[in-house]
């Protein structure tokens, strides 16, 4: 890959592989896998790529296809690409996993430690030139990023789209909600697992047997037989998805594996898809926001990316080339962001996030399923629908067909006012355009549970609610609810004639449009019946506040832009005459 002021390394070696390589570690643990090298004498740059999944997978050449739940784990990319071109490719399994020694620690803070004195082995062996890059996504990319913070000397760049920062909030409990489809599918992955639970590490046998017990009891958890089989039975990666389980709360557990942002000058390549919002997309903006170090932020169509990982490797070159071997590419002089715009299915540049001619719209919930700028007009009340393990009822809200191309980008939000006749509401809203002919296009989606409602006003932004998830608030039944729910960042083009919707559920039993938006549904469901009201009156305007970026100038016109045909003369004005028979003007 070239450009006209600058040239990428050749595809000019052949290839070693080491296919059962080995980094010792001061603790006597043992880091097993694979390394691809350049065939030369002369020592390279290493790029280091580590996980939890088969190894034989992620070397196996297999021709990619597109993103499955049965190949996703395929993240290390094609290790063969870079020894060619001049880098030795390092694919590692994390301890506790494959054929690595020692017990999983689920990018628990050991897990970085050890990655960091790794990088450190690497540097120091001949045949490296002592400079150090990470590559891969999803778990390859989150440990990435608590590496980073860690500031080995010799790691002089990452890699890292599609990386989690917040496994609470990202992946395990989406607005306190339990994701437990993804989960139970993601636990499968791990290979050769050697885990012990941290609960029972930190609390005691009584305490964990107890806090198993509880979660069994759980209303909403008894109803997924695999949710109640790793509860019953913890070992190996149930005894993981056990943890999870039964610290439904935000504390220790999920602190140890937040990324915290300590200053770093690591250089960082972060990204994601716009079809991540259950998963990887608000870590990208939220890594964005706090890195202190160089960096850029591609966020892609909704697609993720083809199994074998191999869409990015150009991209990677250029950025290794850059900060591993001082090939200057060019990278720090063209604009930091990429966003991919849906429905014109083409690029543009940013300098920040959010795009500064950003404007943040209210568009307020109304009567009869209408969603418009306007506040709620007098004598307006509310929605309703009802939710039961028999149906999952809906409010759905819509925009006047726009009159002209109007763009989305940017962080989305909801300020909701609602009762339930229920002690929880489970608070599911999903953003769409309707493109005609009934079809629909998520753009994003957000959720909330009730009785987590607390929020961190000091973590808070306007338009993106950070909720603090430590405690429960209770519901009563009939109680009005203001709930502020965060909505995942989204991107659309709107053509005339095409609207924006808004869907409310207390479930979310639909089946999601594709697999990568598939990582936000499959949450838990109330297992009582319940009416919900979605409260819109004068004093309680619930609104979706939308982030538009282009068009809308004058707001949505509730006739959609389509004037009545001619009528004729008008009629003339009649006037009512008072009582009496009297004008209004007599004395």
């Amino acid at each position: 890959m070239f450009g006209p002021t600058w040239k990428c390394s050749d595809r000019r070696f052949g290839v070693r592989v080491e296919a059962d390589a080995r980094i010792p570690l001061a603790d006597g643990t043992v880091l097993a896998g694979t390394w691809v090298r350049p065939a030369t004498d002369e020592p390279v740059p290493a790029i280091l790529s580590v996980h939890a999944y088969n190894q034989e997978f992620q070397l196996a050449p297999i021709r990619p296809a597109g993103f499955s739940y049965q190949r996703g784990w395929m993240e290390a990319g094609d290790p063969q690409f870079f020894a060619r071109r001049g880098y030795a490719h390092g694919v590692f399994t994390v301890r506790g996993i494959g054929a690595s020694t020692g017990l999983f620690q689920a990018m628990g803070p050991k897990e970085a430690d050890d990655i960091a004195e790794a990088i450190g082995w690497i540097a120091s062996q001949p045949w490296c030139s002592g400079r150090v890059g990470m590559f891969g996504i999803s778990y390859f990319a989150s440990i990435q990023l608590h590496v980073a913070m860690r500031r080995p000397p010799a790691l002089a760049a990452i890699f890292c789209p599609f990386g989690l920062t917040d496994f609470y909030r990202d992946m395990f409990y989406h607005g306190g909600i339990l994701s437990h489809r993804f989960l139970l599918q993601w636990k499968e992955k791990f290979d050769a697992i050697r885990y012990r639970s941290w609960y029972r590490e930190r609390h005691g046998e009584g305490a964990y047997q107890a806090a198993l017990a509880a979660a069994l009891a759980d209303e909403e958890i008894s109803e997924v037989p695999g949710l109640v089989a790793a509860l019953a039975r913890p070992e190996g990666a149930d005894a993981f998805l056990a943890d999870i389980l039964i610290q439904p709360f935000d504390g220790e557990f999920y602190e140890e594996r937040r990324v915290d942002y300590r200053a770093t000058d690591v250089p960082a390549y972060l990204g994601a898809c716009w079809g991540l919002f259950g998963l990887h997309l608000p870590a990208a903006f939220r890594s964005w926001d706090a890195w202190a170090g160089p960096k850029k932020l591609v966020i892609g169509p909704p697609l993720y990316l083809d199994r074998p990982l191999t869409q990015l490797h150009h991209e990677a070159l250029r950025w290794f080339d850059h900060f591993l071997i001082g090939n200057d590419t060019g990278f720090l002089e063209e604009p930091p962001i990429r966003l991919f715009i849906p429905g014109r299915a083409r690029w543009r540049a940013a300098e920040s996030w959010p795009l500064p001619e950003t404007r943040w719209m209210d568009f307020f919930l109304h009567e009869g399923s209408l969603l418009h700028e306007h506040d709620p007009w007098p004598l307006e009340r509310s929605t309703s629908f009802e939710d039961s393990p028999f149906g999952h009822g809906e409010a759905v809200f819509l925009t006047a067909p726009m009159v002209e191309e109007t763009v989305v980008v940017g962080p989305f939000a909801l300020d909701l006012w609602c009762r339930t006749t229920d002690t929880e509401l489970l608070c599911f809203a999903s953003v769409f355009l309707e493109v005609g002919d009934g079809q629909e296009e998520e753009v994003t989606r957000g959720w909330l549970r009730a009785t987590r409602r607390a929020l961190d006003r000091a973590g808070s932004r306007p338009g993106w609610p950070h909720h603090l998830h430590r405690s429960a608030r209770a519901v009563e039944p009939g109680e009005l609810l203001h709930l502020e729910v965060a909505l995942g960042a989204g991107a659309a083009r709107l053509l005339p004639g095409q609207r924006l919707g808004l869907r409310l559920k207390a479930a979310d039993d639909e089946p999601p449009p594709d697999a990568v938006r598939g990582a936000g549904y499959g949450h838990l469901k109330r297992p009582t019946a319940a009416r919900v009201e979605i409260v819109h009156d004068e004093a309680h305007a619930s609104r979706l506040v939308v982030p538009v970026v282009e068009g809308n100038v004058l707001g949505s016109f509730l006739s959609g832009g389509v004037l009545p045909a001619p009528i004729g003369p008008l009629p003339v004005a009649k006037f009512r005459r008072p009582k009496g028979g009297r004008s209004a003007t007599s004395a």
